[in-house]
């Protein structure tokens, strides 16, 4: 299961996902959370925690990997954005809710925080689909 091209795939989505990160939560979500800064951690504390982050993205992408292997069917890249909007869906939908309600933020934030999640899992589905290859 967890041969060459899993490990290759986990690393090659972790860095594709590390990008799809940046360019909506750096540079899309940049000026509202500019804006909300009062409810955030200052921009130089989570710089300093951000490994904590990319720690936390590469274990919950090796669990991914893990079942999509353990349910995969072989059926190319659209099983796996077919997986990445279940996993996507299952992640995002309760994070994007719980957080709109726990802290003082607009609702378009959380409703773009649901979909971009989705849509990021979806992507995520789709590039380890595609390099994944068992018994490679």
């Amino acid at each position: 299961m967890k041969n060459k091209t899993f490990w290759i795939g986990i690393a090659v989505t972790f860095v594709v996902m590390q990008v799809y990160s940046f360019l909506v939560h750096g540079l899309w979500l940049g000026e509202t959370y500019e804006g909300l800064a009062d409810i955030f951690r200052s921009q130089a504390e989570m710089e300093s925690m951000m490994g904590w982050m990319w720690v936390s993205s590469a274990i919950g992408l090796v669990i991914f990997g893990i079942i999509f292997v353990q349910g995969r069917e072989g059926k190319g890249v659209m099983e796996g954005v077919r997986y990445g909007a279940l996993i996507g869906t299952f992640y995002s939908v309760p994070m994007a809710i719980d957080q709109y309600v726990v802290w003082p933020m607009p609702l378009d934030l959380a409703v773009i925080w649901l979909f971009s999640g989705i849509v990021g899992f979806m992507i995520a589905g789709a590039v380890f689909a595609t390099l994944y290859k068992p018994g490679a």
